[in-house]
């Protein structure tokens, strides 16, 4: 169902138009219950995965490379300049594609599967570093992942496209109440480990691991909330070695942290 439109304030196109304005991105995700998919790779995981395509909006060259999973979604045709003008750059893997969310789990309903190892994502607000932690986690083979109720949202289009479509490979759920939301972790048979920069906690490969591990992150600037330090089983640390904490180098940034944290998680399982 080609449509060619050559108008970037067409109507047809207010899915993808005000791209560069964050807060209008954010309000109409959340109201129509979309998100957008950008490239061929993220598009293709993203139908794998189950969610329908509302329409693609695409360049004439890129028709062909799609054509298999498309089916009889609506297709705008528009030019290279149309492109980057709506999109605010060029977009080099071809496509933009608006898509409709799936109902998430509940927490309860994710911890009731089978994942022995899962993080759980105390209030991260970068896109891009939700995005990575998500490639992580899937490549490393973490079961799950959990987000406190003010993380990013991990089908916003930069995590989507940070993570190579590694959001859809994983299944995910936000709790209701960040208050007592580790009780119900704790609850499904998780032991919690905090993962902190303090070099006085026990080295993560010297962690005891239960049959079921939670690895907590914390945000950004601030790392994990006092509350939830002290509501985890036992603070972990990866250890830095002298020299980097000679030069003042005492911590890693958290995606860093992350995919060491994952790789020494993934250990002892089965």
């Amino acid at each position: 169902m080609l449509e060619h439109v050559t108008d970037a304030a067409d109507p047809r196109l207010s899915d993808y138009t005000g791209l560069r304005d964050v807060e209008l991105r954010k309000s109409l995700e959340a109201e129509r219950g979309l998100f957008l998919a950008e490239g061929e790779k993220v598009i293709r995981r993203a139908i794998g995965a189950g969610h329908p395509v509302r329409s693609v909006l695409t360049t004439r060259r890129w028709l062909d490379p799609l054509a298999d999973v498309l089916g009889d979604a609506t297709v705008y045709v528009v030019s290279d300049e149309i492109m980057s003008g709506i999109a605010g750059f060029q977009v080099h893997r071809g496509a933009l594609a608006s898509m409709e969310r799936l109902p998430l789990p509940s927490v309860a309903t994710l911890l009731s599967g089978r994942a022995e190892r899962i993080l759980v994502l105390e209030d991260l607000v970068d896109h891009s570093n939700v995005g990575a932690i998500f490639r992580c986690a899937a490549a490393l083979g973490v079961g799950a992942v959990v987000l406190s109720p003010r993380c990013a949202d991990p089908l916003y289009r930069r995590a989507v496209k940070v993570s190579m479509g590694a959001v859809f490979a994983i299944p995910y759920a936000r709790m209701d109440h960040w208050y007592d939301g580790l009780e119900q972790v704790r609850a499904a048979g998780y032991r919690l480990l905090a993962l902190t920069p303090d070099q006085h906690a026990t080295p993560l490969d010297r962690a005891k691991l239960g049959e079921r591990v939670a690895l907590l992150l914390g945000s950004e600037g601030d790392g994990l909330s006092s509350r939830w330090l002290h509501e985890a089983d036992e603070p972990v640390c990866i250890p830095m070695s002298a020299a980097a904490m000679r030069a003042g180098v005492d911590s890693l940034n958290v995606v860093a942290a992350a995919a060491i944290a994952c790789h020494s998680l993934m250990r002892s399982t089965g």
